[in-house]
């Protein structure tokens, strides 16, 4: 493991235990036996840190994705609207819930009223959502797979509506492994339901949700 690998990683573990807002550089620096100027020579702050781990933990998720990324070349109209989307949604659900990127997401939701840089983390996630969103929607308008009246807004609908999804089965969970049933009646189909309406709205009339026409 390489110095910058072993930084993130203490961050993270420090983070874990004292949160956020409390870790400093000199923490970091302690915590791996080595003094402030040699941890200066990696990052020129703590902030950095946090962004580089971001970006770090959540490119080693992607590429635990089996499939990898999606091929846009491949779309067509005979492959159903709701195929691609809950392709998609899973794709991002296994970057989300990736043990070491759920670990940090909740590092960073616990600590973004307090803490700047947890709330940059968490437009930035916010944002890449929305952008990968956008980019998938144009394609599928151009390979008439669906008919967005306005793409980016659909998009936008969307993103923001899976984030909140994935946020609520994740606390569904908790809930469920401390044997609290607060969350008893809520549906637990919701994602699967929202893409299924989702699709009865943007899809190419005409082409049934099997790809046939």
């Amino acid at each position: 493991m390489d110095r910058k690998s072993e930084i993130i990683n203490a961050t993270l573990e420090l983070a874990s235990e004292y949160g956020l807002a409390a870790v400093s550089m000199n923490q970091i620096a302690e915590k791996l036996g080595i003094s402030k100027p040699a941890l200066y020579k990696h990052f020129e702050s703590r902030e950095e840190i946090i962004k580089t781990m971001y970006s770090f933990l959540r490119q080693q998720a992607k590429q635990k994705i089996a499939g990898g990324e999606m091929n846009w070349d491949m779309f067509s109209d005979k492959i159903p609207l709701e195929k691609i989307l809950t392709q998609m949604v899973d794709s991002y659900r296994s970057i989300c819930t990736n043990p070491d990127m759920f670990r940090f997401y909740k590092i960073i939701m616990s600590q973004r009223a307090i803490d700047t840089a947890a709330t940059e983390i968490m437009v930035m996630e916010t944002k890449a959502m929305v952008d990968a969103t956008k980019k998938l929607f144009y394609a599928l308008q151009v390979k008439h797979i669906a008919d967005f009246p306005d793409a980016d807004a659909a998009a936008l609908s969307f993103a923001m509506s899976v984030h909140s999804i994935i946020d609520l089965e994740c606390d569904l969970n908790q809930l469920k492994n401390a044997n609290n049933d607060t969350g008893k009646g809520i549906d637990k189909n919701m994602m699967k339901n929202f893409i299924k309406e989702f699709c009865r709205i943007y899809r190419v009339k005409g082409v049934e949700t099997n790809g046939k026409k």
